[in-house]
């Protein structure tokens, strides 16, 4: 089924796959420190921001899944409060892993005929879609947070 293959796909990048880069999002993030997650390098993001991007769309589309209205909006998607504690980072990480394995349980879920359906209005295309573009989204942004993560350390 359409379904269960991306879910699959989309737990290989955020929580236990090894079949990109023989490692994931999940596993780059956990033994980050505060300090390495908040480290400014020149122009680039920081890995807590990415994080908060990332979580922001994953639970923004959950919140779809679960019936709710799509409510996030692209000039919001770094509007991070400032991470000051190992509590504050733990809990970031800890809400995207969670808001992840979410997501993926409504796609296993997900019918061919909804996965079909239009996510949300017919102008932003099918679950299908919209899905298959969170997982490359996942992916561009966790290429980034391994290359940051590399000269961090």
């Amino acid at each position: 089924m359409r379904s269960t293959e991306l879910a699959k796909r989309f737990r290989e990048v955020t929580l236990d796959g090894k079949l990109i880069a023989f490692t994931n999002i999940k596993e780059q993030l956990s033994d980050l420190t505060l300090t390495q997650a908040t480290t400014k390098i020149g122009s680039l993001n920081k890995i807590a921001a990415l994080t908060f991007h990332l979580n922001y769309y994953v639970h923004g589309v959950l919140q779809v899944f679960e019936g709710g209205e799509l409510t996030i909006r692209d000039k919001f998607s770094f509007d991070m409060d400032p991470i000051t504690t190992e509590e504050d980072w733990g809990k970031l990480r800890d809400s995207l892993f969670t808001n992840s394995e979410k997501f993926a349980s409504h796609i296993d879920n997900m019918t061919d005929k909804k996965l079909d359906s239009h996510f949300v209005k017919e102008d932003y295309g099918s679950y299908y879609k919209n899905i298959n573009a969170m997982i490359e989204h996942c992916y561009y942004h966790f290429g980034q947070m391994v290359i940051i993560k590399k000269m961090v350390l």
